[in-house]
């Protein structure tokens, strides 16, 4: 029997094996893990060559409660992990983690206290509040550069901020009514970037006919390729399921393709036979 939910990873990972064995309620998974450490480095360099392989096991009992999923690697014949990037990737595979979690993980290995991040499509709030508690700290040299197109976005960001942010934090914000694809427009010119996040579409709860456009959001990449610093990533979620989601994604998976090897690590993930799910998308700058 075919599995319910397979992943495709691009680059990064290589996924080797799949099997359900239904008599044992028992998933078996096994990939191939290249880049196997988690620092911002070694994640996206292709310079890394160890080659780790990981087998994960959980009955399905396991799968709908709070148990933890076990890892064997070739240091540990089966030890919990909690937090970690397999963790992470192995629930999403099972269907308990969403694409906006994923890469609210990655960001926590990219991101220093202290940085300044753009969130280009501030939406209701959740990534500027991920971003703002990654970046804060008592020098309050963080910064987070936020913009929304419409201002009934940036309303619902700012009540979230009141609610989980303090305010010492809520003044390392900035949010602007404008298009993502004008952010150079709001970050000075001596300002790093450590990482610009992208959550396309429309707003959750708003007008669905309010979307963004591939156009918009191309200029937007080439916007946020100019201002990111070195060991810095751009962050996409994007969706086909919506009228210009489609042209949106294939526009974003083209100018990916065409950024150099020496200075770009790019990849992706989705899963294969959900084709309408949130397709989720790195660009490392090296």
């Amino acid at each position: 029997m075919a599995p319910e939910r397979v992943c495709m990873l691009s680059l990064q990972m290589n996924l080797c094996s799949y099997s359900s064995l239904l008599s044992k309620r028992m998933v078996k998974c096994q990939w191939n893990f290249k880049c196997y450490s988690i620092s911002p480095s070694s994640l996206f360099s292709s310079n890394t060559t160890t080659t780790t392989t990981i087998r994960a096991f959980a009955s399905s009992s396991q799968l709908n409660g709070a148990s933890s999923i076990s890892v064997a690697g070739p240091h540990s014949p089966l030890s919990p992990i909690s937090g970690s990037m397999e963790q992470v990737m192995v629930e999403y595979l099972f269907g308990r983690k969403k694409a906006t979690e994923v890469a609210h993980y990655v960001w926590k290995h990219v991101v220093k206290k202290g940085d300044a991040v753009v969130d280009a499509t501030c939406g209701n709030g959740y990534d500027t509040l991920a971003l703002l508690k990654l970046v804060a700290d008592e020098t309050q040299r963080g910064r987070v550069y936020g913009m929304d197109v419409q201002k009934i976005a940036l309303e619902s960001t700012s009540s979230l901020l009141d609610q989980f942010a303090s305010p010492d934090e809520k003044e390392l914000v900035e949010l602007f009514v404008m298009s993502h694809s004008q952010m150079e427009d709001i970050v000075p010119n001596d300002v790093a970037v450590r990482l610009v996040a992208f959550n396309l579409g429309y707003l959750p709860g708003g007008d669905k006919k309010v979307i963004t456009r591939s156009e918009t959001t191309v200029l937007a990449l080439e916007a946020a390729k100019r201002i990111l610093a070195p060991g810095g990533l751009i962050s996409i979620v994007t969706y086909v399921g919506h009228p210009g989601g489609r042209e949106e994604f294939e526009k974003i998976e083209d100018f990916a393709s065409r950024l150099p090897i020496e200075s770009w690590n790019c990849c992706k993930l989705h899963t294969v036979n959900r084709p309408l799910a949130p397709m989720l998308i790195f660009l490392f700058k090296r």
